[in-house]
């Protein structure tokens, strides 16, 4: 056993196990540490790889081995030309400069192009004018018929030219009549009356200019027999 005396250093490095007592214990072996049943568990490598069951997936990995040494005759460089000498080239986009210092814009979107002209359904009614048209003639033709029926039964009868140019005249010459007295009227209307006076000359008048364009655009009119 080595005593240390007061004021002593023991060197850190030394051939001399004396001096060291820690060098003299004895190396660990597997029966002191571990139970008798896992021993077998600390032995380097001896643990086999897990692997994971998996049903129904093979690998993406091809097995076959590629065909090495294949060689073609094809000539790149003619196959190259040949088809730049074919190919087709790209039609440049019209555009329009509308200013000095160069402002572009495309030609086709522009307004400035009659494309309209070109469309398939240029000049031809449309269909909606047709529908209207075929259904007026039906609403007309339902109409001169039920004329007719009427009057074949004596409810109704139609104006003569004579008559309707008889009337026509009567409405004019009245609205004539009206017009002399509403021109007669006084500049200043200040009294109820006169207003009075004023707006039925004005509903007489609208009255008649109404019925005279319905006399002027039918010709045929037809009134109640009785």
């Amino acid at each position: 056993m080595v005593t240390r005396l007061p004021g002593s250093v023991i060197p850190l490095y030394s051939n001399t196990s004396a001096e060291l007592p820690w060098k003299k214990m004895p190396r660990a072996s597997a029966s002191t540490t571990c139970s008798p049943g896992r021993s077998r568990r600390l032995v380097t490598h001896s643990r086999k790889p897990y692997k994971v069951p998996v049903e129904g997936i093979t690998t993406s990995i091809p097995s076959d081995k590629p065909m090495m040494g294949l060689q073609t005759k094809k000539n790149f460089v003619q196959a190259n030309i040949i088809d730049v000498q074919m190919l087709v080239p790209k039609k440049p986009v019209p555009i329009l400069v509308d200013t000095r210092r160069g402002n572009k814009m495309l030609l086709e979107p522009s307004g400035l192009l009659p494309t309209l002209l070109y469309r398939k359904d240029f000049g031809k009614v449309p269909d909606y004018l047709i529908r209207r048209t075929e259904e007026e003639k039906k609403a007309q033709e339902d109409y001169d018929a039920y004329v007719k029926e009427r009057i074949r039964q004596g409810s109704m009868k139609m104006l003569t030219e004579d008559e309707r140019n008889s009337v026509l005249s009567g409405l004019k010459q009245n609205w004539a009549e009206l017009n002399h007295a509403y021109q007669s009227l006084s500049i200043l209307i200040d009294t109820i009356s006169k207003q009075n006076h004023k707006e039925r000359l004005e509903t007489k008048m609208k009255k008649l200019e109404q019925d005279i364009d319905k006399i002027e655009k039918h010709k045929f009119i037809y009134i109640p027999q009785n």
